[in-house]
């Protein structure tokens, strides 16, 4: 396989605090799922149709998984798809702005508006009913330009 290439100053950026990426955040998602179910990871893979190798680097926030294998590994893990973007979508409100960030009208390091981040209900199986679920989650949350999940 080939070599992870960072962007110039990107582990520095990590390094002194920044947002969180969301394939890392994601990555500790499926972990942490993984983990609580005490299950390995080659059995999960298999599960799922990918690779352990993949898969270790989906939940160490090496890769970008597609919509179709993170699906599958949420299938895997007795999860809906929507169940683990929310829980990522959590994880990132949680740990608020950035400080110094230019992009919200808050001075830097004043605490922004978080909308609660309720359970999700399930999604239907029609993929253009769970598509539209998906877009009605997405709300704006005034006055920043922000957008979080909310139920």
């Amino acid at each position: 396989m080939g070599e992870t290439i960072e962007f110039p100053g990107a582990a520095a950026g990590r390094a002194r605090g920044t947002r969180p990426l969301w394939r890392d955040v994601l990555g500790d998602v499926l972990r942490d799922e993984r983990r609580e179910q005490e299950r390995i990871l080659t059995e999960v893979a298999r599960t799922a149709g990918v690779s352990p190798q993949y898969l270790s680097e989906v939940e160490r926030g090496r890769k970008e998984a597609s919509s179709e294998v993170l699906g599958a590994v949420a299938d895997a893990l007795g999860l809906e798809l929507v169940d683990v973007v929310g829980r990522v979508a959590g994880r990132l409100a949680v740990r608020g702005p950035v400080r110094g960030e230019h992009r919200h009208s808050a001075p830097a390091g004043t605490a922004l508006p978080v909308a609660p981040v309720a359970p999700v209900a399930p999604v239907a199986p029609d993929p253009r009913a769970a598509h539209a679920t998906l877009a009605a989650l997405v709300t704006p949350i005034a006055p920043v330009d922000a957008y979080l999940l909310v139920a």
